[in-house]
This record gives structure tokens, sequence and C-alpha cells, in this order.
């Protein structure tokens, strides 16, 4: 279905004429019982396991093996045990009842996913990282599957794309030695990208809903961590602006994906057969999209 990748300036010119996290890591483990252990309970007559009646948040440690495992732990009036991987490592949240022996069982039964999602959390954070952008002379960005360099100057605000010399000029009111340059251009260039994410879209959309056959209410854009597009039920069809980065060939598969559900709402086999009416080569797209995350595109 693809043709030729258009330029980037065609792509604008031609235009003016289906969730972060969430609770993807929580884990419920052990329910109250009926009732709290009585007042006479005290921990004298269990000095080696006394509950802990703290309401704050207390940094630990445990030894798992040869791993050293740090976690924050909160008492709460929750009745059970919540675990939940977050960026600053391990958070456990416990009810005041459950003893820190219990606790500690509770993350040696685990420890096979705790340190399963705390690397890939780190994985995640080192690719992040690597993903931020540098705002200096000679970085590059990814424009539409093309690389351009950046270029800086003292001006006006305004950011001009050399197509011919593969060059995207950003120009500011401020030097680039500035503490004020970084934030200001962060702010410009994602305001500009997502102006010409919404110019594209805004293009291809009517065009490819034309050719399958169906509408939609109206397009909107989303800043989602992890998902390129969604369709709701009454038509309103939201796409990731980042899309823009990526190749024009994989942002006309996610409009594809997004109007297909506008047929069927469901990933069954009338869906891709729906899809490929107009994307064909879908299993191509797919595969290549699926090997570029959200997180690995520029961080602006």
């Amino acid at each position: 279905m693809a043709s030729n990748k258009p330029s980037f300036l065609q792509n604008l010119q031609r235009a003016l004429q289906l969730d972060l996290f969430g609770d993807l890591f929580a884990v419920e483990r052990v329910a109250a019982p009926a009732s709290t252990p009585s007042p006479s309970s005290s921990p004298s007559k269990n000095p080696s396991n006394p509950p802990h009646q703290e309401s704050g948040t207390k940094l630990r440690q445990i030894l798992l093996g040869e791993v050293v495992l740090e976690y924050t732990l909160r008492r709460s009036k929750r009745r059970s045990i919540g675990f939940l991987i977050g960026d600053d490592g391990l958070r456990i949240t416990a009810p005041k009842w459950v003893t820190l022996l219990d606790i500690e069982q509770a993350i040696i039964e685990k420890q096979e996913w705790i340190l399963k999602h705390l690397r890939a959390k780190r994985e995640q954070q080192s690719q992040k990282q690597a993903a931020q952008l540098r705002f200096e002379d000679g970085a590059t960005i990814q424009l539409l599957g093309d690389a351009f360099r950046l270029r800086f100057e003292l001006g006006r605000s305004k950011i001009t794309l050399d197509q011919a010399n593969t060059e995207l000029l950003i120009q500011l009111p401020v030097e680039p030695e500035d503490p004020l340059h970084e934030s200001m251009c962060r702010t410009r260039l994602k305001a500009w990208l997502q102006q010409q994410a919404k110019l594209i879209f805004s293009q291809r959309m009517p065009e490819l809903a034309q050719e399958l056959g169906v509408d939609y209410k109206h397009m909107q854009l989303s800043s989602a961590g992890t998902r390129w597009g969604s369709c709701t039920s009454n038509g309103v069809i939201r796409l990731n602006w980042r899309l823009v980065h990526l190749d024009p060939d994989l942002i006309d598969y996610v409009i594809a994906h997004e109007l297909a559900h506008r047929i069927e709402m469901n990933h069954s086999p009338a869906f891709w057969a729906t899809v490929g009416r107009i994307y064909p080569h879908y299993d191509q797209a797919r595969k290549r999209l699926k090997e570029v995350a959200v997180s690995g595109l520029p961080q602006i």
C-alpha cells in the first residue's frame, strides 16, 4: 500500500491545503484476617517478630541470595500487602498488623517477580536516559524517519526545517550558554513537533478513512507513554504525537489500525482483514513498530 516516502516538507505542504503503566506492577498478596490481633497481644510475647506500628515510610534491606534488595516500607490501613515497582525501586505498603517477618517472607516468595521487574524498570530508565535529546549543535533528531542535525542561532523564536541540508534550525532570543536556553528550546521544539504531527495526521486521516469507507468524530493528539493510538466507540481517535519521528509508512499503519476499529472494536481476524484492505502489509509494519518503544524515541 505504501508509496515512496514523501519529504517532510511535502507532508506539511499537503497538510496545509487502541494504557503508563497504571497499576501494572501492583500485586495483592495477604488478605487481612476477619479481626485484627487483640490488644492483649504484645511484642514481649514474640520478641523476635514484633509488629511494626509506624505509619511513615522506612527504607529497609533484605538479602536475597547474593543480592541486597532495598525497599521502602509504608504502613497503612489497607488489608493486604501491596508491591509496586516504581522509578525509585520496590515500594511495599502493608497493614499495621502484618509483622516484618511476614513481609520479608512475602518478598522471598515474590523475589523472582520482583527482581525481574526491577531489571526491566532499570533497562527502561537506561533507554529513556539514552534517548534524552541533547540541545547542542550537531545533535540529531529523527523526523519522519530521517535524521536531522540541530543548529542553534540567536534570534526571534522560530524553528526552520532545512530539507536540503538535513538541518533543523532553532532560533531563540537567548544564547546557548544561558541557563534558560534548554528549557526554552524544549518547550518550543515540543510545541513545534506537535504542530507538525497534527498537520500530518489531519492530512492522512481523511484520505485513509475515505479509502476504508468509514468516518470518525474527530482526531486528538495523545502523549501516552506506551500506546501509539486509540479509538473510542463514539469515533474519537487519538494518535501519539511522537509518531512524527517515525517513517510515514508506519504513521499510515497506525492510522489504518485505529480507523479499522470503526468497523471492528476488537483485534479479531475480521479486524486484521479490515486493516488489510487499506494496508496489506500490516504484519511487517506491526513487527517494525514493536521494535520501536515510545520511551525509546527522543525525550523532549
